[in-house]
């Protein structure tokens, strides 16, 4: 057994006793970086080890690193390049932040906080942040979640992320990090500047979802749910017991409850014979269908797909509509925004304005569950994601 997945373990073991744990996040890991300018903007870092002595950077003060001969050459200040196999630079006053900019190009407005690790690999250079867990959460809130919305909400979306990145701790080990900054783990732009998720997130601190079995669930959520959410077994073919169909009246007013889209009956026609559709094609109205509540395959006499499929193939909004013939044209009228399992954003968001606490969103959302301190959680192994957390885009 690996040193770093051995410590993992014991993290996950312990993390209800550990008071500044840490998580490694794989920064910009859906690009390729080939260079980066590393610059301090808050405390103070030290690059150890850096051609053999520590060389200390200031607030402001850059270091460029680059691909060289399958290995890094790092550059400070004016001094000779250096190469080496990997680099660490460590903050030295537990207030330090910085910012990264990647292949030359434009800089981003995305800053980090802690300690920042790279190492090259298969023609890119690995980018690892090693933060505060709480900072990291908070980050995740405000680009899963957004800005500017009310502190009950916030919580339950901290909530829901903390539960996420301890059930998939160790998703990454053996690349040497935990998690990536994607929505192939959960979206991490760095460092949040909304005070409000700051709070949300300290006043949740710990604070996870867990099954009646004392196990982290699955925290699964999305945009909104059209005013009834899915069983995951009719989305993911996996049933779990807290991921159950919910009637919520609260998102039907939010930007995302209804959406419509129209194409000509031969659009629909032939992309339904790709999928094996066999049927009549003169009369339009056989392709009427209803969906009233939510249902799992679309159906025109004995053809039937799986709406998942439709959604997918056809890049709709949800999974949730009816279609009706009109003419020429098929009209799809859908509702929601998202997978529709678990919570719903914009229901909660409305649920935290009528002056619902977190505790109670996350309740009315996810079935038979225990909103507990991370201490009691019962640890056993990381499990295979069956699907991603999705982001507020609501894909």
């Amino acid at each position: 057994m690996g040193v770093f997945r051995l410590l993992a373990i014991l993290f996950l073991a312990t993390y209800g006793t550990i008071v500044s744990a840490q998580v490694r996040i794989r920064l910009f890991s859906n690009q390729s970086p080939a260079s980066v300018l590393f610059t301090v903007l808050k405390g103070n870092y030290s690059i150890n080890a850096y051609n053999g002595e520590t060389v200390l950077l200031n607030q402001g003060e850059p270091v460029i690193i680059s691909k060289y001969k399958g290995k890094l050459a790092v550059k400070v200040r004016n001094s000779a390049g250096v190469e080496c196999d990997s680099l660490s630079i460590n903050g030295k006053t537990g207030d330090d932040s910085f910012s990264l900019k990647i292949n030359g190009g434009l800089p981003v407005k995305q800053y980090y906080s802690g300690d920042f690790n790279c190492f090259p690999d298969m023609g890119t250079i690995v980018l690892i942040n090693i933060c505060d867990i709480e900072k990291y959460i908070a980050g995740v809130v405000k680009a899963e979640g957004g800005s500017g919305k009310n502190i009950e909400y916030f919580k339950s979306q901290a909530v829901i992320a903390r539960t996420y990145m301890y059930k998939y701790f160790d998703k990454h080990i053996a690349d040497r990090y935990n998690v990536c900054d994607n929505i192939h783990c959960q979206a991490f732009n760095g460092l949040s500047d909304d005070t409000t998720i700051d709070r949300a997130t300290l006043e949740t601190r710990g604070i996870v979802i867990l099954g009646l079995d004392s196990t982290l669930i699955t925290s699964a959520f999305h945009s909104n749910c059209g005013g009834e959410t899915a069983s995951s077994e009719t989305v993911w073919l996996a049933s779990e017991p807290h991921l159950k169909r919910v009637v919520d009246p609260y998102c039907l007013s939010s930007r995302n409850a209804r959406w419509e889209k129209t194409m000509t009956k031969d659009d629909w026609i032939e992309h339904l014979k790709k999928s094996g559709y066999k049927g009549e094609s003169v009369n339009p109205e056989v392709f009427n269908f209803w969906q009233r509540t939510r249902v799992t395959d679309y159906k025109s006499g004995s053809y039937k797909i799986p709406l998942t499929i439709l959604r997918t193939e056809m890049n709709l909004r949800s999974a949730f509509f009816s279609v009706f013939a009109k003419g020429d044209s098929i009209i799809l009228k859908g509702r929601g925004y998202g997978h529709g399992v678990g919570l719903c954003q914009e229901g909660a968001m409305e649920m935290a304005e009528q002056g619902f606490n977190y505790i109670q969103i996350l309740d009315f959302y996810y079935t038979d569950v225990l909103i507990s301190d991370i201490k009691n959680a019962v640890t056993l192994p990381s499990q295979p994601v069956l699907h991603p957390i999705l982001t507020k885009s609501g894909i």
